[in-house]
């Protein structure tokens, strides 16, 4: 073909066709089936046509017959279907004739045909980081943390406020110096609570841990944690008392203090001068130790003798608070009824005037047995009487060098203000009390009276004994 109709064929439209095609359409060894796949053809058109598959309507279709003329230049539509198509993989065969398309056709997907693939986001390199990596780990756990601190708190605070396991009321003891640990602990174990950790966390919740007060203290049945803390902050214990008698001596008053299980801890090694504890009725709280009981004891004396000593009478035979706290103690061993220890400190102090000697049987006695006291079914001898030691007032003059035991505020008041008599004498009247005399011969009548008691006493032993006497040497 020459340049001139290629020039006209383009110009018309149509296909151009090589002149080597057309040598190939025009050989004797072409048929009308398809061409081999090894044969590469090569197929130009015009700018809006563009190369594309075989439908499979056309690629079924039955070839052409081999004695078809071979297409002219006239015809190169025909020569241009009877070609196959060329891929660009020379390896597979072609499938049919050549089917022109136009763009839109070719770019609209053929029936059946999957989508595409979606393409796999790749992460970004910031994503890809190990701190934003950690990070997030550290930000999951973080969250599933607070979700379980506030199960757990939840929990907890139920278990904390819910009914407890006491069935009937009790009593628990705190002692002194323990901590929110042991006094859980000590609450499990006496089954007043289902968990000790709970009770501690509670109690560190609520910031009362250090606020609880040792003491023993009464637990109502079905109490709750929360009740028994608030319990143990109130410090409302139980409280318990010692009563120390008038009349006893240090070493009696510590065998009673030594004997109370309520108490805790050991006496002091030294004990205290004599009437130096109060005699009074001291309340405590269980586990209190001895040694807080003892020192209470001396306060509460020593700031009593100060208050009676302040409002003394003028004009008493005692120089200080020493003496006047030993004949506080003579009276008080005395007699027993309070009413009476006026008019019993009016006769020592009117023989202190005189200067007789004081002649009083319980200084006799602690001279002989100190504060052990003398046992109750042993009498006084003769040979006690005339027995010389720093306390029998029947050998020497004056006062004893200390107290004989421990005077009440009784005695204390009766010595500061005793009465205005001028009686030297008294002696047990037999029912309790003492009868009083200001003159010798009164006296001895007095006593003649007492020994007819005695004497029908001994006739009658169920009678008992009442009283002392006071005998004074003629």
């Amino acid at each position: 073909m020459t340049s001139d109709q290629s020039s006209e064929n383009k110009s018309a439209g149509q296909p151009v066709v090589s002149d080597s095609a057309a040598q190939n359409s025009a050989s004797p060894s072409h048929t009308g089936s398809a061409a081999p796949a090894s044969a590469h053809k090569h197929v130009t058109s015009d700018e809006n046509a563009i190369v594309a598959p075989v439908s499979p309507e056309i690629a079924a279709a039955p070839a052409a017959p081999a004695s078809a003329p071979a297409a002219t230049p006239a015809q190169p539509e025909a020569a241009v279907k009877a070609e196959k198509s060329v891929t660009p993989d020379a390896a597979e065969p072609a499938t049919g004739p050549l089917v022109l398309k136009s763009a839109s056709e070719a770019l609209r997907p053929e029936p059946g045909t999957p989508p595409p693939a979606p393409k796999k986001r790749k992460r970004s390199r910031h994503a890809r980081s190990q701190i934003v990596v950690f990070a997030n780990f550290m930000l999951s756990m973080l969250v599933f943390l607070v979700i379980g601190m506030g199960a757990l708190f939840y929990f907890g605070k139920v278990q904390f406020t819910t009914e407890g396991p006491l069935s009937q009321d009790s009593t628990f003891f705190v002692k002194r110096g323990s901590g929110i640990i042991e006094i859980s602990d000590q609450l499990e174990r006496a089954d007043l609570i289902t968990d000790a950790r709970i009770f501690r966390y509670g109690a560190r919740a609520y910031g009362l841990e250090k606020s609880m007060k040792a003491g023993e203290y009464a637990i109502p049945a079905r109490a709750s944690m929360r009740d028994i803390m608030n319990i143990f902050v109130e410090g409302k214990s139980l409280m318990h008392s010692v009563t120390i008698p008038e009349g006893l001596t240090v070493q009696q008053i510590f065998d009673r203090i030594a004997n109370s299980e309520l108490l805790s801890g050991d006496l002091p090694k030294e004990l205290p001068v004599e009437g130096s504890l109060v005699a009074d009725t001291l309340s405590f709280t269980r586990g209190t130790p001895r040694v807080e009981v003892v020192n209470r004891l001396k306060t509460a004396q020593a700031k009593l003798v100060d208050e009676v000593w302040a409002k003394r009478r003028d004009g008493l035979p005692v120089k200080d608070k020493n003496e006047f706290v030993t004949l506080a103690s003579i009276v008080e061993k005395e007699t027993g009824v309070a009413s009476e220890r006026p008019h019993v400190a009016s006769v020592f102090v009117n023989r202190l005037n005189t200067g007789m000697r004081l002649q009083s049987d319980p200084t006799i006695i602690y001279g002989i047995f100190g504060g052990r006291g003398k046992p109750a079914d042993r009498p006084i001898y003769k040979s006690d009487i005339e027995k010389e030691t720093a306390y029998n007032t029947y050998i020497i003059k004056g006062l004893p060098p200390t107290p004989i035991a421990n005077p009440g505020r009784d005695a204390l008041e009766a010595v500061a203000n005793p009465l205005d008599t001028q009686d030297l004498y008294f002696v047990a009247d037999g029912t309790g009390g003492h009868v009083f005399a200001a003159t010798l011969k009164e006296h001895n009548e007095n006593v003649r009276k007492w020994r007819d008691v005695e004497r029908q006493r001994k006739e009658n032993p169920a009678a008992g004994t009442n009283g002392t006497a006071t005998t004074p040497a003629p």
